[in-house]
């Protein structure tokens, strides 16, 4: 018995071993589900009510009902993404405490006012939408546009002041920790002020409404290509296309910058995203390809010599630090985190090259004074179709580099999230808990969004092609005074 009890003792180990590291996988496959889920609402949390801002304000402006049939056609469907996102959004703030609670103990007090600023924001943000969406026959339309405003303004918030949390999660400071690793001061500020966060919230915003007018533009593009060529399908189209194209240059500045940030305060993520496996000058850039962690080499790639030494530094003896600057323990997964890096450039790359193109052909029409600027066009139209789940797919590719760059660490060079996980049982059934919610509240959204795409306000808008002008639109069925409202408080007849 005395013989056998260090092969027990070791069988125990590694039973211990393999359920720790069961629980780790089943942690981090639910919270990566969880917030790919929940991002995909959030971003039109940020975008959309910005864009009910413009459309709604040219109605005021204008009289015209058009804008009025987009406003409330979008605003609908901002109130079930609304209420999806608010759904998994909760059940993602429960996770944190239950999934990862020795992170939460340890670093709560630093990231707490990050998080309740987030929670401030949601409320203020929820309580105007009520206003909003209720009153349409209780408000005059100039004081329903103005609720509009803390909308949008609260949206964008709670979600940039998340990222702000992310953003020390990746750049830590305004910590005091003890030699045992007990946090004895936490500066509430940190997250604010954190060298990751401009770039990154700068980022994350341009993202969301790119993802928001992508969608729109391509909801509107496949209408176009069912021969629904009305006033009504052209401006929906324009306003989400323009938004992706104004935006993704701008995406490449912010981007660069969000790099340059990455190369100094994360060098290894730096390594991971280019696939670099060797500190030196003279760093290649390599294009594509698949990283072999076997060799430290990428297959399939095209490599340009200094390039990322020339990127960082602008000279190419800047020295770039390779994966071998740490142990092979505390590297990321240079493999995933590579083809995610091509995978959000190139998409990125491509609309940059859509809104060149558009942009072109828009100018080239206006000095000939043709209308419509923007080419509607079927590979025009295809493109567009083709920009919402690329933008939305770059969104995703962007988180994978943020966070898988930063493993095995849940809190860059403090804590691994290894040591994060829970301890206690039944995370499995967790998973499958949480994976059910979320594949019914995906079900229950795509059915309530298929019912209302009607294809149309519910009267077909004349084309700026026809001559003479169209009759009057008939009355708005929720409240039939609302057009000679909108003219009395800045419409047409201003």
């Amino acid at each position: 018995m005395v013989l056998g009890s260090p092969l027990i003792t070791e069988a125990a180990a590694r039973v211990a071993e393999s359920q720790a590291a069961g629980s780790l996988a089943l942690a981090r496959g639910q919270t990566a589900f969880s917030l790919a889920f929940h991002i995909c609402f959030a971003v039109f949390g940020v975008g959309v009510p910005w864009l009910l801002l413009y459309t709604e304000g040219r109605w005021l402006r204008t009289g015209d009902e058009t804008w009025l049939a987009l406003t409330k056609k979008w605003s609908r469907a901002f109130a079930v993404l609304f209420a999806v996102g608010a759904v998994s959004g909760t059940v993602l703030s429960f996770e944190f405490g239950l999934l990862w609670p020795a992170f939460m103990a340890r670093y709560g007090g630093a990231l707490g006012l990050s998080f309740t600023l987030e929670g401030f924001a949601f409320f203020a943000e929820a309580i105007f939408l009520g206003m909003y969406l209720y009153g349409w026959k209780r408000l005059s339309p100039r004081a329903h546009w103005l609720t509009l405003w803390p909308i949008a303004i609260a949206g964008t918030l709670s979600t940039l002041f998340i990222i702000t949390a992310n953003a020390w999660m990746n750049v830590p400071g305004g910590v005091v920790e003890s030699a045992d690793g007990r946090v004895v001061a936490a500066e509430p500020l940190a997250p604010l002020r954190s060298p990751s966060a401009p770039p990154q919230v700068a980022h994350m915003l341009l993202a969301a409404l790119m993802c928001t007018g992508g969608v729109v533009a391509g909801i509107y593009a496949v209408g176009m290509l069912r021969g629904r060529r009305d006033t009504y399908h052209q401006r929906g189209l324009r306003v989400g296309l323009v938004v992706v194209l104004v935006c993704a240059p701008l995406q490449l500045v912010v981007g660069d910058w969000a790099a340059r940030v990455v190369g100094d305060r994360q060098p290894v993520k730096l390594a991971a995203m280019e696939g670099l496996r060797e500190t030196g000058g003279h760093a290649p850039l390599t294009i594509g390809g698949l990283y072999d962690p076997e060799t430290g080499k990428i297959r399939y790639g095209i490599e340009i010599p200094d390039g990322l030494s020339l990127l960082e530094g602008f000279d190419p003896d800047h020295v770039i630090t390779g994966l071998d600057a740490v142990p092979a323990d505390e590297r990321p997964n240079a493999t995933i985190v590579h083809l995610a890096f091509d995978t959000m450039v190139g998409l990125g790359t491509a609309l940059i090259g859509l809104s060149a193109l558009v942009g072109g052909v828009a100018l080239r029409r206006r000095r000939r004074g043709r209308r419509p600027l923007l080419p509607t066009g079927r590979p025009w139209l295809l493109a567009a179709v083709a920009s919402g789940p690329a933008s939305v797919l770059a969104m995703l590719a962007g988180w994978e580099v943020t966070e898988g760059g930063r493993q095995p660490w849940i809190v860059q060079g403090r804590m691994r999230v290894a040591d994060a996980v829970t301890t206690t049982g039944g995370i499995g059934w967790i998973f499958g808990g949480t994976l059910a919610l979320y594949l019914g509240l995906a079900a229950a959204l795509v059915l309530i969004l298929r019912r209302m795409a009607t294809g149309g306000p519910g009267y077909e808008p004349r084309t700026p092609t026809e001559g003479p002008p169209a009759e009057p639109y008939p009355p708005d069925p929720d409240r039939p005074d609302l057009g000679r409202a909108a003219a009395r408080n800045g419409g047409a007849g201003r």
